[in-house]
């Protein structure tokens, strides 16, 4: 159990759900532009966004950011704790920084007292790019390096008495990333900030986030997470979304399976599956859906779904909770089922 802070009226940490998080691609000195983006990703089940403040521009442009903002924003900030202030005073429901490149600890002091004054919280980052060198230098590049780096930052912060802190420990290598996690969890009470760095395009990255924040979400760590992908954020957030339903901790969604296919398969089942999803993706209801090759995988290995489609050579049946309710000529399954999966959403039956 972690302590809790509040960003901006969102919860993390001390039994709050898991939030998502993700971060625009826009200069933020850009708000309209900015702007736009968090309204995208806030449609896509984003909670929390982050922006870059790479100079004053951008984090005087924070106040008409946060104005307008569905989300609460956090700043994201290196190297200048000129522009952290800054950054708070107009408006940030959160910082982030690294207390080893902010420039000494009384930059730090300077840092505590602002965010300490306006009541938000802080997150401290680090990853395989910015350890201490002290820490380097002792244990190389290693998860107890990350770990170190990570918390001589809170203890400084917490030495100005600033105690709503995130952490986070963050790494390119999947099992670094775990290893690292899992420490820092046995360590601090902070809230933890989970994700895998630099992980990739899409198709890649998506499998070591997966794997990554999977592993530690399973094990009950972690209380906000973000997937970087090199893509379009709007694709963070699906993702995210993904894995915290494969992890069984959103539990109001439609899921959908379906059977790998194979030569048995005698119909159109996969371009059904990817429709079926794609309709499900957005609801709100908690629903099971099926969409199986053939009889082997029909209404038997899918028995618990809500509703099911499985094919044969001429037919198509449907069935709800295993039990079959309709057979369809294969050529008119997909109207019918999708009809049916429409009803299934809407919490009604055709």
């Amino acid at each position: 159990m972690t302590r809790q802070i509040n960003v901006g009226g969102v919860l993390l940490g001390g039994g709050a759900p898991v939030r998502i998080q993700s971060m625009t691609t826009t200069h933020t000195a850009d708000a309209e532009a900015t702007l736009m983006q968090i309204g995208r990703l806030a449609e896509a089940g984003c909670e929390i966004v982050r922006v870059a403040v790479r100079g004053e521009e951008d984090a005087r442009a924070l106040r008409a950011v946060k104005e307008r903002s569905p989300l609460p924003v956090v700043a994201d900030i290196h190297f200048s704790a000129r522009l952290a202030v800054l950054a708070v005073e107009n408006g940030a429901d959160k910082i982030r920084i690294n207390p080893g490149n902010i420039g000494g600890e009384e930059k730090v002091k300077l840092v505590a007292d602002c965010v300490r004054a306006h009541g938000i919280p802080v997150r401290v980052g680090a990853n395989t790019g910015s350890i201490e060198r002290e820490y380097f230098e002792k244990y190389g590049r290693s998860a107890r390096a990350l770990v170190e780096s990570a918390l001589a930052g809170v203890r400084l912060l917490e030495k100005y008495g600033v105690r709503d802190i995130a952490v986070s420990v963050k790494a390119s290598s999947v099992p670094l990333t775990v290893e690292a996690y899992e420490l820092l969890a046995s360590r601090t009470d902070c809230p933890l900030h989970v994700g895998v760095t630099e992980a990739g395009t899409r198709e890649s990255g998506i499998v070591k986030s997966a794997v990554g924040i999977g592993a530690l979400l399973l094990r009950g760590i972690g209380d906000t997470i973000r997937v970087s992908l090199t893509d379009d954020p709007v694709e963070e957030v699906y993702a995210a979304k993904r894995i915290l339903r494969a992890c069984g901790l959103e539990k109001e969604f439609a899921d959908v399976i379906s059977c790998p296919t194979c030569g048995r398969c005698e119909w159109e089942s996969m371009r059904l599956a990817q429709e079926v999803e794609r309709l499900a993706f957005g609801a709100k209801v908690r629903r099971k859906i099926a969409v199986m090759g053939c009889a082997v995988n029909g209404p038997g290995e899918a028995k618990d779904c809500d509703l099911g489609i499985a094919g044969g050579r001429e037919n198509c049946v449907i069935f709800r909770k295993g039990e079959i309710v309709r057979t369809v000529p294969r050529e008119e399954a997909e109207a019918v089922f999708l009809q049916e999966v429409r009803a299934c959403l809407e919490g009604r039956e055709e």
